[in-house]
């Protein structure tokens, strides 16, 4: 069956809009009597039917509704932006792996330059790859990408849930910086064998962020991560990073 994204303010009157609606009533072609797969981004799913198609909406008939658990760990990726499209594969992967919130980053070192209305848009575009990774994959909590910003901006304006994070970690090619198994065996015992909950993952742009960024990261809590001997693209590097959180922090133990 085909998915579509019902937002939480829509799900009590099971009307779906917009490009949704379009999608479902005009690409589609979906006919009364039809059952599809909505979910709110929030954890919620349900198998509905389509009641009704109208000029501008699509009214559905919620047949059986679950709710999807949170994962083990919540994982925020800060990601410096790359050239080219690569943020948009970033942001489907990071969707796909289990990522929760996603916050591009303009570093010094970020080639792209943006204006506000240049951000603007772009944050919506990304939050639009979110949403399709999301209904392409099962994926039934659906990440926030917030709009670009500075390192110095998302350390000062970080939201009340940066305050909750229990590891704060950096990609590094500095000497000096640790692999995960050894950083969450101190965590582990600095906390009676638990493990983190709420991580915050930074990674540069291509050239690494500058030393004063990482130098700011680290005053801010964030743990130097090595990424392995060998050099990655940025793309690559985010892809690992997350595979590796999740392979350590969302499976069974």
């Amino acid at each position: 069956m085909h998915r579509f994204h019902l937002p939480p303010n829509d799900w009590p009157s099971a009307t779906m809009t917009g490009s949704e609606a379009h999608h479902a009533r005009s690409v589609l072609r979906l006919q009364p009597g039809d059952r599809v797969v909505l979910f709110d981004g929030r954890g919620r799913e349900a198998t509905a039917e389509i009641a009704a198609l109208e000029a501008a909406t699509v009214q559905l008939r919620i047949l059986h509704e679950a709710v999807t658990p949170p994962l083990r760990a919540r994982i925020t990726l800060a990601q410096a932006i790359p050239k080219g499209k690569n943020m948009d594969l970033i942001v489907q992967k990071a969707v796909e792996i289990g990522a929760a919130e996603i916050f591009p980053l303009l570093s010094a070192r970020t080639v792209v330059q943006l204006d506000p209305e240049s951000a603007s848009h772009k944050q919506a575009k990304w939050q639009t790859t979110a949403l399709e990774a999301a209904k392409q994959c099962g994926q039934n909590r659906l990440p926030h990408v917030h709009t670009p910003r500075t390192p110095d901006a998302f350390f000062a304006d970080a939201p009340p849930s940066a305050a909750g994070y229990d590891l704060r970690l950096i990609g590094s090619l500095q000497p000096g910086a640790l692999h995960l198994k050894k950083i969450l065996a101190d965590y582990a015992q600095a906390h009676d064998g638990g493990r983190p909950v709420n991580v915050l993952m930074l990674i540069g742009p291509e050239g690494d962020f500058t030393p004063a960024e990482i130098a700011l990261a680290r005053s801010h809590g964030c743990a130097p991560l090595t990424l392995g001997p060998i050099i990655l693209r940025v793309e690559t590097a985010a892809i690992y990073c997350l595979s590796i959180l999740s392979y350590e922090l969302l499976s069974e133990r």
